[in-house]
């Protein structure tokens, strides 16, 4: 996989990127969305985040094939110095390592940018099911972070409640 390249998103990779959540939103509980995103919908939250926080694609071969962003931890001043993160790859992609080139740069801009430490949102259940694996729970552990609460029926989906467990890396 020497052809990989992290780039900066572009709001013409809208459509793709819907593409690849859409997945997510309609076959998994790993994101509690209901209704995948319109393309334009999709745009306009490209908009919103490139305003202030990094938003990246990953090609192979000239394919966006993933994509992670930051963003607001809060609107509070006092938290100024911390973000979150998301991260979604073509479910065909998987374990290429695409999604610690993607973490990585993430990273990298968001310690230039003065963020100390970095949050992650993570769908769990205990027993794995067909909707939700620990497979996010555990990239984020070979990443450097560390489970720091874990909130116990928050979301609903596919008629089963997950829990939500956030992660957190201090990079600063």
């Amino acid at each position: 996989m020497d052809n990989i390249v992290i780039r900066d998103v572009m709001v013409e990779d809208a459509k793709r990127l819907s593409e690849i959540y859409s997945y997510y939103v309609e076959n998994t509980a790993v994101s509690f969305e209901y209704d995948a995103p319109t393309e334009d919908e999709f745009r306009a939250r490209i908009e919103k985040t490139t305003v202030k926080f990094p938003y990246l694609v990953c090609e192979i071969d000239g394919k966006v094939v993933g994509y992670a962003y930051a963003g607001e931890y809060s609107a509070r001043t006092a938290y100024s110095w911390t973000a979150t993160t998301s991260i979604y790859l073509d479910k065909d992609y998987r374990r290429m390592g695409i999604g610690r080139k993607l973490y990585d740069e993430i990273e990298k801009r968001l310690k230039e940018m003065g963020i100390i430490n970095i949050l992650a949102g993570v769908a769990y259940c205990e027993d794995e099911d067909e909707y939700l694996t620990h497979d996010s729970c555990e990239f984020h552990k070979k990443m450097g972070y560390v489970e720091v609460a874990h909130m116990m029926k928050v979301g609903k989906k596919f008629d089963r409640w997950y829990d939500l467990k956030w992660h957190q890396k201090v990079i600063g």
